[in-house]
């Protein structure tokens, strides 16, 4: 495992640590000593209680450990496949030493962290507190999710009712560059000198046995550019009147999309296809799952009566250096959902 991975686990175990000693915590609340931890001991798994880690009196069974870092001792071995069947395990087992370290040194820490009385300090206290609000927030969403799941008959049912959603274009791009005021070097086609040479090309372009050569003698000319290759584009993807244009022409059309000061551009239908429903079960299953966890949440905020003092929580004004942090802070978590 690279030193990045073990630091990550580390940052992790240590985040957990935080977990534990909140757990110790609320056994004892008012308690101002640390507990003895040369009684503290883990339950041990049934299915393997063999231990394989002790630090002071905590014993950490196979299970247990495992259950806790076992899906980055997988990620190692999975990076040691391919290799000679005497080299395949030796990754994995060295792997399998760094965690242990770390883990030791999460428990370590741990007993010393109530051995100074740290689970005692207000600071402690409300980051447990925040770390616990937000595992129980992960717990309740996760369990959402899962009672947000489409069924075969609601995926396919949207299916069925937004086949034309699922089209896709296949589109060849025809860029002419016109006259550009600020460089004296840059193209000098005026308007309606580049309807022309977009013209040109399209009829050369009808009979060509070398579409390869026409687009090289384009773009060698200065004056433009062409896909040889046409792109792919499902609904959505291009900009709307690209779209709107690519969606309604017929195989093999042209026609003009685009007029700007810098540029003339054309496209022509290669071709159309509709994308059946395993392409899409998955894209179908996503937006079905957001649309009831959307539904699902914002019944769950009328149920919980939520309030918020709109004078403290309205807008910021411009001249506020905390508004532009806030903003983000909304945006960013807004698109992680």
């Amino acid at each position: 495992m690279s030193s990045t991975g073990s630091r990550t686990l580390l940052y992790l175990l240590l985040a957990a640590l935080l977990g534990f000693v909140g757990h110790a915590q609320s056994l004892n609340p008012t308690s101002g000593s640390a507990p003895d931890t040369s009684t503290v001991k883990t339950t041990a798994s049934s299915r393997d209680d063999r231990v394989v880690l002790k630090v002071g009196g905590v014993q950490v069974t196979k299970e247990e450990f495992e259950s806790s870092v076992g899906s980055f001792e997988k990620q190692g071995e999975s990076e040691g496949e391919g290799e000679g069947e005497g080299e395949s395990k030796a990754p994995a087992i060295k792997d399998r030493r760094a965690l242990g370290d770390d883990y030791a040194s999460v428990l370590m820490l741990s007993q010393q962290a109530l051995a100074e009385h740290m689970d005692s300090s207000p600071e402690i206290r409300r980051q447990l507190e925040v770390a616990r609000l937000q595992i129980l927030s992960d717990a309740a969403f996760a369990k959402l999710m899962q009672q947000a799941e489409p069924t075969y008959e609601e995926t396919n049912h949207y299916y069925a009712t937004h086949v034309s959603d699922y089209q896709e274009v296949e589109i060849h791009r025809l860029f002419i560059w016109k006259k550009n005021e600020n460089s004296k070097n840059g193209p000098t086609l005026g308007s309606q000198d580049a309807r022309a040479r977009a013209e040109k090309f399209r009829q050369a372009y009808s009979t060509s046995n070398d579409v390869q050569k026409l687009a090289d003698e384009l773009k060698n000319s200065g004056d433009g550019m062409f896909d040889v290759k046409p792109f792919s584009f499902p609904r959505g993807e291009l900009p709307p009147q690209m779209e709107k244009v690519a969606f309604s022409l017929k195989d093999g059309e042209w026609s003009e999309v685009e007029d700007t000061p810098a540029s003339l551009l054309l496209i022509q239908l290669a071709n159309r296809h509709q994308r059946q429903l395993g392409e899409v079960q998955s894209l179908i299953h996503e937006r079905l799952q957001a649309q009831k966890m959307r539904a699902m949440l914002a019944d769950l905020r009328k149920k919980a009566a939520i309030w918020m003092d709109d004078q403290y929580f309205a807008p910021e004004t411009s001249g506020s250096n905390v508004a532009p942090k806030v903003r983000k802070s909304a945006v960013k978590q807004e698109n992680k959902q």
